[in-house]
C-alpha cells in the first residue's frame, strides 16, 4: 500500500472479472462471451469508420446510436443514456441514483461489482438472501431503502424473475429508483422495458457485450424516464463528455439495426443451451433454471473447485465462485458453440468415469 493513497483507495476491495487467458485452444467457457461473431454489417461499418475522420471528437451526444436504441424499444430518445459498456453505466447510476441515507437493496448472491460501487461511492447497502431456491423474493424487499438493484436473469445462477413480479417491486417502492440490470435477457427472459413509460422509478440497464456479440466494443445503455436520464447525463458530462468513440458508435449502431442476425445467434444459444442442460443432467448435475447464456450447475460427487481444476487441465475453462460457501458447489459454464457442448460433455464423461 502507497502512502500517497487517498483513503478511499485503502478501503476498496476491487472487482475481480472473468480471466482471459493467453493461451490458444481452450475451450473458453467462463466469461459470457457470445460464441458467435458481430453481425457481418457491424464488421463492414467498422472498416468504413478507419478514416481520416478519427483526427475529430465523437458526438458527445451519441445522437445516432441514441435514436439506433430508442427505435428498437419503441421510446424517445431523452429515454436513453449510453456508456462506455453497460458496467460504465452502473457507474453513473450508483452515483447519480443510488446514493442516499437509506441503504440500496440487491441479493446476497448477485452481480459482485455492486458492492464494489458501493464501496467506492460510500453507498450504505443491504444484501437480501435469496431463497433456498436460489430465486429471488420480492417480499423479502418490503423495507425501507435508497434504492433496489439485481440483474434479471440474475448473476451468477441465471435464475429470470417473472415481469408481473418486478411490478409488483415498483408499485411497492414508488419512492424509490429500481434499476434492472438486463444484461443477458435476451437468452429466454422477459425485459422489463414494456414498463419504463409505466413507472418513472424504473431504470433498465442493457449491454452490447453479450447477445449482439460486441464485448470488444465496449457499448451499454440506460432505458428510463426523462429524468432519470438527465441525472445519468449530468454525472457523465461531469466525468468524461466523449464515452462513446467513433467505432464504437458505428458498429453498435449497426448492431441495433441489424435484428435479423440478432435473433438467429440468440436462437442458437439457447438451442444449444436447451441441450447442454439435457446431457449435463444425464450425467447426473443439479442445473438451475437459466434465462441467460449461461448456466449454473453443480455435481453431486465432485466438488465446483474439483471440478474447474480438472475442466482446466482438459483445456476447458468454466468460472467458479469459493465465496459465499453456498454456491461454492456450482460451476458457471458460458454457452458456446454445439462443438464446444459436445467437448465438455465428453471431458465430463472421462472425469466422472475416474
Amino acid at each position: 500500500m502507497s502512502k500517497f493513497w487517498s483513503d478511499v483507495v485503502h478501503k476498496l476491495t476491487p472487482y475481480v472479472p472473468g480471466e482471459q487467458p493467453k493461451l490458444d485452444n481452450l475451450v473458453k467457457l467462463n466469461t459470457n462471451e457470445n460464441p458467435y461473431g458481430p453481425s457481418p454489417k457491424v464488421i463492414e461499418a467498422l472498416k468504413l469508420e478507419a478514416a481520416d475522420s478519427l483526427r475529430l471528437y465523437p458526438d458527445p451526444n451519441s445522437d445516432a446510436l441514441k435514436a439506433a436504441i430508442a427505435k428498437t424499444h419503441h421510446l424517445n430518445v431523452n429515454q436513453v443514456f449510453v456508456g462506455n459498456g453497460s458496467d460504465e453505466v452502473l457507474a453513473h447510476v450508483f452515483q447519480a441514483l443510488l446514493k442516499h441515507d437509506k441503504p440500496l437493496l440487491f441479493p446476497d448472491i448477485t452481480y459482485s461489482f455492486y458492492p464494489v460501487y458501493c464501496g467506492l461511492y460510500g453507498i450504505p447497502y443491504k444484501t437480501i438472501p435469496l431463497s433456498e431456491d436460489f430465486s429471488i423474493n420480492i417480499e423479502d424487499y418490503a423495507q425501507a431503502n435508497g434504492g433496489i438493484i439485481f440483474p434479471n436473469p440474475n448473476a451468477p445462477t441465471g435464475i429470470p424473475l417473472a415481469l408481473e413480479k418486478i411490478e409488483q417491486l415498483l408499485k411497492h417502492n414508488a419512492e424509490s429508483v429500481v434499476v434492472i440490470d438486463e444484461a443477458y435477457v435476451d437468452f429466454g427472459t422477459e425485459s422489463a422495458v414494456s414498463l419504463v413509460n409505466q413507472y418513472p422509478n424504473l431504470l433498465v440497464i442493457h449491454t452490447l457485450s453479450k447477445a449482439r456479440s460486441l464485448a470488444g466494443l465496449r457499448v451499454g445503455y440506460a432505458l428510463g424516464n426523462s429524468d432519470l436520464i438527465e441525472a445519468l447525463t449530468r454525472v457523465k458530462d461531469s466525468f468524461n463528455s466523449y464515452p462513446i468513440d467513433r467505432f464504437a458508435s458505428a458498429g453498435a449502431i449497426v448492431a441495433m439495426q441489424d435484428v435479423e442476425y440478432f435473433d438467429e445467434t440468440c436462437r442458437h444459444v439457447v438451442n444449444t443451451r436447451e441441450a447442454l442442460v439435457k446431457d449435463l443432467a444425464d450425467l447426473g448435475f443439479d442445473i438451475l433454471p437459466s434465462g441467460a447464456n449461461f448456466i449454473f450447475a453443480k455435481h453431486p460427487l465432485k466438488d465446483g473447485a474439483e471440478l474447474t481444476a480438472e475442466l482446466r487441465a482438459k483445456s476447458i475453462i468454466v468460472r467458479h465462485f469459493k465465496s459465499p460457501t453456498r454456491i461454492s458447489p456450482y460451476l458457471r459454464i458460458t454457452i458456446g458453440t454445439d462443438m464446444q457442448s459436445n467437448i465438455l460433455i465428453s471431458a465430463l464423461k472421462d472425469i466422472l468415469q475416474n
